[in-house]
């Protein structure tokens, strides 16, 4: 078993093959299965090392996001939603700055990142790790593998840093991502950091308004999806 940052545990499976799988009757046996056991064995295929689903390198998940590669140290390789199913999306704040997030998230010893960042000035958002891989950012294994996190540049105790333009711009994301997944727009389904079990994070803090941008993101209307395909949705 090899450490996942934060104390969580990545189990090492050896590499099987598709044709191991599906041969010795398994094959034929899947004909008389229903389709939710077949969609249980195509996670399982996807969970093995090296059967990823393809990506395009620079591909971004949302169509208002710039991409800026996190460094590969700070997240794994996954097939979500096909081999983890996604039904959270996780609000941070760095307690820092815009510059200051991209930065961490791209130095290998930070062992930790966020799949976007949203900048407080004019919104801009950055998409650091694709949703189909595993960013560390939760602190909890369970969390970082069903979830989607996204980093508000800002410092929790400064409620002047969350402005209108980062909030709509966070809201149209998180929009974006509940519908991608089938996701409710609601808290149960849009969470803190602070919210995560066994967290020790305080952000995104008191002074982050859960009325105002849930309204938001409630209202927000669809994003066009991005030409290259983009994530793949679930269902």
């Amino acid at each position: 078993m090899a450490a996942e940052p934060g104390g969580q545990q990545v189990e090492r499976r050896g590499r099987v093959s598709r044709r191991a799988l599906l041969t010795g009757g398994t094959a034929v046996a899947l004909g008389g299965l229903g389709y939710g056991f077949r969609e249980d064995l195509r996670g399982l295929w996807y969970r093995v090392p090296g059967n990823a689903v393809p990506r395009t390198e620079g591909e971004v998940d949302f169509a208002e996001a710039e991409w800026l590669a996190a460094s590969e140290a700070n997240w794994r390789l996954a097939s979500r939603p096909h081999d983890f199913t996604i039904d959270r999306v996780v609000v941070h704040v760095i307690q820092g700055s815009h510059a200051t997030a991209l930065k961490v998230f791209q130095d290998p010893g930070h062992r930790a990142a966020t799949h976007y960042v949203v900048r407080t000035s004019d919104g801009r958002v950055t998409q650091m790790v694709r949703e189909l891989d595993v960013a560390y950012h939760a602190g909890n294994r369970a969390y970082n593998e069903r979830s989607v996190g996204i980093e508000h540049e800002g410092f929790v105790d400064r409620p002047g840093d969350f402005t209108d333009a980062m909030y709509r711009a966070s809201a149209r994301l998180t929009a974006d991502i509940c519908d991608r997944y089938s996701l409710p727009r609601d808290r149960t389904h849009i969470v803190g950091h602070n919210e995560v079990p066994g967290a020790d994070h305080t952000d995104p803090g008191p002074h982050w308004d859960w009325e105002r941008y849930l309204r938001m993101v409630r209202d927000a209307r669809p994003v066009p999806q991005p030409s290259g395909g983009g994530a793949t949705p679930s269902g």
